[in-house]
This record gives structure tokens, C-alpha cells and sequence, in this order.
């Protein structure tokens, strides 16, 4: 992948673009940013609540789509041309997405958040020629979703506490262990898993990654209902699942380097995300008709709370310019997307309560007035929002430690075997 972006021949690639799209989207309405209280869809949701055939549908029109891009040469724009790709320079990234934007395409997240996102990056940097060869294409194509095994019951932000097992058995792993909040695992056909391998090793020394065939016998996918109504994420059951040596990413006991090449790729994509319903809802055109509708507009603390609201979400939004400020120079991303990542976060969470103080009782009860109960999904959504792609907490001991240069947490043992740490109040078997 190139590491410097080059605008030259960007016009050219403009050009191509549109022309792609115009031939196989319709190009959307324009949409303007005055808000019309009362008209329209109010729903408000971060998470799908679709019905199973509602879901199956989009996932199948995602899938299609993504796999037009791809043999239009716009499945995988940075990627390199072996594999499909174009070779060019995440701004000419950042430029087709703000392109395809104005045109009614199917929403491509359930492919692109973690598989393409995450996912195809640690493949394409970690992976032995014969992987990259069976996966990347298939994956940018659209034919193949993946997901994420990292997270245990046990082990979220402590995420090199991890216990699932790895055993060598002939030219293959069998693995063993439980992993929880997966997106997408009920559609992904494989998995990018972390296991222990030797536990006599510091906890981050023992650990190696490996691509999980999600069909193959011994692997139990259980959706998790949220309280929202909806089952993004899942638990997954891996119970003696064999896996190939060729399915390994880089060294055995090397896994940490690829975890944490997907995680810089996490909150990456999840600080880069767009805006969408739930953004524009919390913004402050929607958020100041909201209270006009409810008679709070001359409320001095309500508009106090507005303000301090929009001024960090334009504080945001400069930060990002700085992100692609640095994309157009062909510097490598610094702190902006781990601040990016925490504010976008804290910036849905403030703007959903303070609709909640805003609507009152009406929140929990559909009395069928516009703009009051469909609050509801995004509100109970938001305390994911803080913890998916790294917690606050782990987000701020990042930006404290490595951008701030303050001291480490005290408590980490990078030294001990991790059979012989304390967990839950007594040392591992």
C-alpha cells in the first residue's frame, strides 16, 4: 500500500468515479440542513432493530453492491493491485466516499466496519502470501464478511487476559474458549481470533492470531439481544475447532503485534465514522427545534448545555480536518483518531440526554407524538457507544501514556508467566 497520497491525477479519478456512479446509482435529492419539525421519519437508532428478513435483505444488497465497486475497480481503492486493489492514497479514499455519499447505495457497513476496515489490513500485514491470495480478493468482492474474536467474558479492555486456548494438534490448532460481543458474527463466514498458546509466557507474549473458518464444526454463534430491541452482537462458543497451521497470522506467541495493528485500524474506523440519523439528530439544528417543539428555547440552561454540546462537536470536526490535513501532506495518522474515537462517543451520549431531560416522560411510553419516544433507541444505545472500540477509560490511559508521555498504569505485569497471575482472586490452571 502506498504510504505518501498524491493528488495528481485526482481529477482524473474524480472523473472516474462520478461516471461510476451516475451509471449505477441514482443520485440522491439534495438534502438540506433546515430541519422541518414534525415531517419525516423520526426514528433514532445507532444499532439495527430490523426484523431477521429485514436484516438478511440489506446484508444481500450490501453484499451486491460491494461487489459492483469491486469489479468497477472501487471495492478496494488503497489496496494493492494483486489482490484487487488500486494502489492509490486514502485520500483518494476519503474522496469516493464523499462521492458516493449523494447517491442512494446500499449501506456496506456490515462488510466494511470490521472485515474491510479491520480485518483485510491485518490480513494484507500479517498474513503468509497463500492467505492474503484466498481471503483479500474474496472479502473486497463482497463474497466473504469477517468478523472479530477478541473479546471474552474475561477480557475486554484487559484484553491480553484473553484465555482461550490454542493446542497444537498434528499440522493444525484446536481451539477452545468463549468470545462475546462479536458484530456481525451471525453473517461472517470467517473470524480473525486471538488465543493463548503458551501460558508459562508474559500474558502479551503467549497469545497468536488465527482465521477461523465461522462454519467449520465446533463453533457456536449466540446472538445477544440488547436492550434497544436489536442482536448485533454475539457470543461465540469454540469447542475444539480445528484450525490449519496456514491459517495463522505471523509468528506463534506473536500475536499481540497483530492485535494491535486491528485495533489502531478499530478506532480508526469507528472515530472516522459518518455522522448518519443518530449524528444529525444530535446536531444542532435538530437539537435546537427540539427545543422550540417543547417550549425550551429561552430556557438559559438548556441552551447553555446546547452550546458546550456544539462547540465540542465542532472541536471534533476541526480535529478530523487535522486528520485529513495530515492524509494530504503523507504523514502517518497521530492522535487524532484515538480523540476522534472518545469524542464521538461522548458527543452521542450528551446530545441523547439532553433530548431525554428535553422530551421527559415522554420517552418511555409511544404516545405516537413526533419527536419524543423515538429517542429511545439512541439512548439506550449509548452506553456501547462508550465502550465499543476500546472503553473511555483504556481510550484515555492511550492518549495519557503514549501523546502525553505520563506514567504507565502500575498495576500491569508484562513480566510473570500467565498461569501464574491473579485472576478473580486465585492464579490461572
Amino acid at each position: 500500500m502506498p504510504s505518501e497520497p498524491d493528488d495528481s491525477g485526482m481529477d482524473q479519478f474524480v472523473a472516474e468515479a462520478r461516471a461510476f456512479l451516475d451509471a449505477n446509482a441514482t443520485r440522491r435529492a439534495h438534502i438540506s440542513d433546515e430541519v422541518v419539525w414534525g415531517e419525516g421519519e423520526d426514528r433514532i437508532t445507532y444499532f439495527s432493530t430490523d426484523p431477521p428478513e429485514v436484516e438478511a435483505a440489506k446484508v444481500a444488497a450490501a453484499k451486491a453492491w460491494q461487489k459492483v465497486r469491486y469489479d468497477s475497480d472501487f471495492g478496494w481503492i488503497t489496496g494493492p493491485p494483486e489482490f484487487g486493489g488500486r494502489s492509490l492514497s486514502s485520500l483518494h479514499d476519503l474522496v469516493y466516499d464523499s462521492l458516493e455519499a449523494e447517491y442512494d447505495v446500499p449501506d456496506t457497513g456490515v462488510l466494511s466496519l470490521i472485515g474491510l476496515g479491520m480485518i483485510g489490513p491485518t490480513i494484507l500485514a500479517h498474513g503468509t502470501e497463500e492467505l492474503k491470495r484466498r481471503y483479500l480478493p474474496a472479502m473486497y468482492a463482497g463474497d466473504v464478511i469477517a468478523c472479530q474474536l477478541f473479546s471474552e467474558p474475561g477480557a475486554g479492555s484487559d484484553l491480553a487476559g484473553l484465555t482461550t486456548r490454542a493446542v497444537r494438534d498434528g499440522d493444525g490448532w484446536l481451539l477452545e474458549g468463549q468470545k462475546v460481543w462479536t458484530s456481525v458474527a451471525q453473517h461472517a463466514a470467517i473470524g480473525l481470533a486471538l488465543c493463548r498458546t503458551d501460558p508459562d509466557k508474559p500474558k502479551h507474549k503467549g497469545i497468536t492470531a488465527f482465521v477461523v473458518d465461522m462454519s467449520a464444526p465446533g463453533v457456536d454463534i449466540r446472538p445477544l439481544r440488547q436492550m434497544t430491541g436489536g442482536a448485533e452482537f454475539n457470543e461465540v462458543f469454540l469447542t475444539d475447532v480445528r484450525v490449519p497451521d496456514d491459517h495463522r497470522l505471523g509468528p506463534v506467541d506473536g500475536g499481540w503485534g497483530v492485535a494491535l495493528t486491528t485495533l489502531m485500524n478499530e478506532r480508526a474506523s469507528v472515530g472516522g465514522e459518518g455522522a448518519g440519523a443518530a449524528g444529525r439528530a444530535v446536531a444542532l439544528p435538530f437539537l435546537t427545534e427540539l427545543l422550540r417543539a417543547n417550549g425550551r428555547l429561552e430556557d438559559a440552561a438548556a441552551r447553555r448545555r446546547l452550546a458546550e454540546l456544539y462547540a465540542d462537536q465542532a472541536a471534533t470536526e476541526y480535529l478530523n480536518h487535522q486528520a485529513l490535513r495530515r492524509f494530504r501532506a503523507g504523514q502517518q495518522p497521530g492522535p487524532e483518531s484515538s480523540v476522534s474515537k472518545l469524542m464521538y462517543a461522548q458527543n452521542l451520549t450528551r446530545g441523547a440526554h439532553l433530548a431525554a431531560e428535553i422530551v421527559g416522560p415522554r420517552l418511555v411510553a409511544d404516545t405516537g407524538e413526533w419527536g419524543t419516544f423515538a429517542w429511545t433507541e439512541l439512548l439506550l444505545a449509548t452506553p456501547a457507544l462508550r465502550i465499543l472500540g476500546g472503553t473511555e477509560e483504556i481510550m484515555k490511559n492511550i492518549l495519557a501514556e503514549r501523546v502525553l508521555g505520563l506514567p504507565k498504569e502500575p498495576s500491569i505485569d508484562t513480566k510473570s508467566p500467565f498461569r501464574e497471575l491473579r485472576r478473580s482472586g486465585r492464579a490461572e490452571a
